[in-house]
């Protein structure tokens, strides 16, 4: 006798479907296409169609409406066919962009709308989640107290980040803005935290680059990357930012820390002003929408640590915005600056100087991340971004030719050294207990002279000892400093 299977769970649902289904009379409006083009649909015919909600078209392709007209209404044409031409049958759905997310795309590379751009089949996703969702409300959220450690020492000593965290990056074009932000993504391997970078409008050089390095560096095991390529419609480039951070939150309300890389939010701005302009809307300063504010902020708005009862889930964000000549005081910059909790500024005049990563701590500040550093570093580094700064002020006086007392000599000295211990390469992140070690040694002098090659001598007799006697942060404060008596027992003579 044939063993007869069970009915499959996809074919119990199905009959349970058939048993419950009543036949009843349905409504549906159709409209058609008046014109296309630029990646836009001007459609008439749908009155009860409303904003952000999906179209399909005769063709199969699929619309997003993004413009509410008396006449007609204007849609974002996602994957438009070369058939959809005016006259086409247009219907509404009820419903609005989703996207497929969960650990399938972890190591993927995706467009906006999660199609595949690394030639390897669709993504399986646990679950779908819309792009543009309110962000988590206020009685979720908590407060930013663990560190995002960066790996680089500039950032973590003088600028510290916290996981939940919105942070910018700014600066002008060619001034690393990618490379730190990189940097920062590869120095999550094996610290709990799964990254997104987003990639808006670059070129396809830079985005085979950036997935390359990931690739080559086993960044891509924790990683997506969701990309919008220069030549994709504005449409495309409008949606990436929002994509990726529904990825991102997929994990967040399941407990787990991620960090989302906007790259970058000046080109967004761009692609959403074109649109804008592309439907007709009114255009504001700089040609851009008067929403353009609203644009960004509740993007970034969604980034938040989750309380304890809601998962206790991070996502920090770190949008990257291009500035002119300097000039933070450009329209998007600003709103931008005023959105996030704080900036990293980059500076052209530094990375010509050579100075690496160009940060300029007199324009860099962390709103937040100093109540999430961890307490050992947050002793340890104390008042140095302030009397670096002081340093700093000191040695443009000094330009003049004035004569200083022994105290000034001795702080412009100590400035000196901090500056060359904070010079950083690329690709070399540094960990948690290695930035505590040189805070450590700093503090306790020894380093004694500005001399480049004895400073990376000492950092890496630092490095080298702890591989061999590692250490952790929350070690007591009493096993470091006998490690780092061991280490130079002669105090600032055997440094």
């Amino acid at each position: 006798m044939d063993r007869i299977d069970p009915p499959t769970p996809r074919l119990d649902r199905v009959a349970e479907h058939v048993e419950r289904y009543r036949p009843a009379p349905r409504l549906s409006e159709q409209g058609r296409v008046l014109s296309v083009g630029d990646g836009i649909a001007w459609v008439g015919g749908l009155p009860s169609a409303a904003m952000d909600e999906l179209l399909r078209f005769g063709d199969g392709s699929q619309g997003l409406v993004f413009h509410l007209g008396r006449d007609a209404l204007g849609a974002i044409v996602l994957g438009a066919d070369a058939r959809l031409a005016a006259g086409a049958p247009v219907y509404t759905t009820g419903r609005r962009l989703e996207l497929g997310v969960g650990d399938g795309l972890l190591g993927r590379v995706v467009d906006p709308l999660g199609r595949p751009l690394d030639g390897l089949p669709a993504p399986d996703p646990d679950q779908r989640r819309e792009l543009d969702p309110l962000s988590p409300p206020l009685v979720a959220r908590d407060f930013v107290n663990r560190p995002l450690h960066s790996g680089i020492k500039i950032v973590d000593a003088l600028i510290p980040l916290g996981r939940g965290q919105r942070q910018l990056i700014i600066g002008d074009n060619g001034t690393g803005k990618s490379a730190l932000a990189l940097d920062m993504v590869l120095n999550q391997k094996g610290q709990g935290v799964l990254c997104v970078y987003v990639l808006i409008g670059q070129k396809r050089s830079a985005t085979v680059g950036v997935i390359d390095l990931l690739r080559r560096q086993g960044a891509l095991d924790y990683s997506t990357v969701v990309v919008a390529e220069g030549s994709d419609s504005p449409g495309l480039k409008y949606l990436a930012p929002f994509a990726g951070c529904a990825v991102a939150e997929h994990w967040l309300w399941r407990g787990r820390d991620t960090l989302v890389v906007y790259d970058d939010l000046s080109t967004h701005a761009r692609a959403y002003r074109e649109l804008s302009l592309l439907l007709r809307r009114p255009p504001g300063r700089e040609a851009y929408p008067g929403d353009i504010f609203y644009l960004h902020s509740r993007l970034l708005e969604r980034s938040t640590r989750l309380a304890p009862g809601h998962g206790g889930g991070s996502l920090t964000a770190l949008p990257l915005v291009e500035t002119e000549q300097g000039e933070i005081a450009a329209y998007i910059p600003t709103n931008l600056i005023s959105i996030t909790d704080g900036q990293i500024y980059l500076d052209r005049h530094l990375f010509s100087a050579g100075f690496l990563p160009a940060i300029d701590i007199t324009r860099s500040v962390s709103r937040i991340g100093g109540q999430a550093q961890h307490p050992r570093i947050k002793q340890e580094a104390g008042r140095m971004k302030l009397d670096y700064l002081q340093f700093l002020e000191l040695e443009t006086f000094t330009r003049f030719g004035s004569k200083l007392d022994a105290g000034m000599e001795d702080k412009i000295r100590k400035g000196r050294i901090l500056r060359e211990i904070l010079k950083q390469e690329r690709l070399a992140p540094v960990a948690a207990e290695s930035q505590l070690a040189w805070m450590m040694a700093y503090q306790a002098g020894l380093f004694g002279t500005p001399d480049p090659a004895a400073i990376r001598r000492t950092l890496d007799r630092l490095a080298l000892a702890l591989r061999d006697t590692p250490l952790r942060l929350d070690d007591d404060h009493t096993a470091w400093n006998r490690w780092l008596a061991n280490l130079f027992p002669g105090g600032k003579d055997s440094a």
